[in-house]
């Protein structure tokens, strides 16, 4: 088996509103100039490296924005054009909201339990409702649409509806699996959280995760809800995958990540023998160094020659004690043998490390083959993609730039001309 990351591609539409409370580095730049093809291309860019390291890389698309179809819901009448205006006019936060290319973050788009886990030896996908942020909580339906397109094959996967918008769920950036390699049964840890100090609302609900649990059919005796740290919250780790990611035998996670570690670690090593916890001390890396380089937003990642790699961004490498921590780290006899640097810049501005941008879906070759092809990479398509945001995707966004029509008209002419590009029918998506 093998585990493939679908990657979001920022969508045209890609801003600095601001809207995420909690996420310091979004709320820090609010209102900043964006570059949304600059954000595409960097995406883009990442898929193609992990294609040239050797692991299969799959896409999903950016939402169609402005979400005007949304505001008739609210009321406003109109065609496209009209009801943007009026709620430009009215609130401009709102507007925002319906502007924001967030569904770019694809770790939020679903949980995922592979086949050797679940109940039926099916991998399960439960689309998340993410109900705490506005601009999100409208993402979950063409969420649910891209998903039983791509895993549509019942043989092999099982879809889930959000669930209910009181219980928030946030999907994989509040999920990890141990395993002893991604095709053997394997635990999976599922962080909640509580409201901080700092008052930053606690996005995962404990029964949410035990929800979610239940639908993949997987085993009690190999399931652990895990409280996130209240400190880590209040630092500005709105999800769990700010401070701690797993792959296969491996947990790399901040000393402060969970607010009972010990109990964490003694679960993991019960059911895991083979794991191997690597903690990195608040001493050496602050929980603010952590959170501003996002060095545990990074991607784990199995090789083809079975090391390991940490896919990590750029600002990791310009964060000093981040960077010498790193460098001890390749230069030990640990599992984690490699660093690749890569530049997301943008997305990073917004609050998007590299662990955010894709979701990791385990499959077996038959399962694989099952997969809609018009979600899976090649480097000929990337080259494609690459060409297209070139040609349609805005240069840069500003604030007052979310209230112009030809902005609005830009962004639905480039997602069609992406539509068109890959196969999909208007609206199939």
């Amino acid at each position: 088996m093998r585990e493939i990351n679908f990657d979001g591609l920022a969508g045209p539409s890609h801003n600095y509103a601001g809207l995420s409370f909690g996420n310091l580095a979004a709320t820090s730049n609010a209102g900043a100039v964006s570059a949304p093809r600059a954000a595409a291309l960097q995406g883009i860019a990442k898929m193609r490296r992990m294609l040239e390291v050797g692991l299969p890389q799959g896409l999903l698309l950016p939402h169609d924005r402005p979400a005007a179809a949304w505001l008739r819901e609210l009321g406003f009448a109109g065609d496209d054009d009209a009801v943007l205006a009026a709620a430009s006019a009215e609130d401009p936060i709102l507007l925002g909201n319906v502007c924001s290319a967030s569904s770019m973050w694809t770790a939020n788009a679903a949980t995922v339990s592979p086949a050797p886990d679940s109940g039926d030896g099916r991998c399960h996908l439960s689309v998340a409702n993410l109900s705490t942020m506005l601009h999100r909580s409208i993402e979950h339906p063409q969420t649910a649409r891209q998903l039983r397109l791509a895993f549509g094959a019942a043989a092999h996967f099982a879809v889930h509806d959000a669930l209910p918008a009181a219980l928030g769920d946030e999907g994989a950036a509040n999920h990890m699996r141990l395993t002893t390699q991604h095709g053997a049964r394997g635990i999976e840890l599922f962080v909640y959280g509580e409201r901080s100090a700092a008052g930053f609302p606690a996005r995962q609900n404990r029964t949410a995760s035990a929800a979610v649990a239940r639908r993949h059919g997987l085993d009690p005796a190999d399931v652990l809800l895990v409280q996130q740290s209240v400190a880590a919250i209040a630092a500005g780790a709105f999800h769990n995958d700010v401070v701690a990611v797993a792959n296969e035998t491996v947990l790399f996670a901040h000393e402060q990540a969970f607010e009972d570690p010990a109990s964490v670690h003694a679960f993991i090593r019960a059911r895991l023998p083979e794991a191997v916890i690597v903690e990195v001390p608040a001493a050496r890396v602050s929980l603010e160094a952590a959170i501003k380089s996002y060095l545990f937003n990074s991607q784990l990642v199995t090789l083809p020659d079975a090391t390991m790699a940490l896919i990590v961004p750029s600002e990791c490498q310009e964060t000093p004690a981040v960077w010498a921590w790193l460098q001890d780290l390749i230069a030990g006899n640990g599992p984690i043998r490699r660093v690749e640097v890569l530049t997301l810049r943008e997305s990073m501005r917004n609050g998007g490390g590299p662990a955010c941008l894709r979701l990791r879906v385990v499959v077996d070759e038959a399962a694989h083959a099952a997969i809609d092809p018009r979600f899976l990479l090649d480097p000929a398509k990337c080259d494609l993609l690459a060409a297209l945001v070139e040609r349609h995707w805005p240069e840069t966004i500003a604030p007052a730039d979310l209230g112009n029509p030809a902005l609005w008209q830009q962004c639905r002419t480039a997602r069609a001309a992406l539509l068109d590009t890959l196969g999909f029918a208007p609206g199939e998506v």
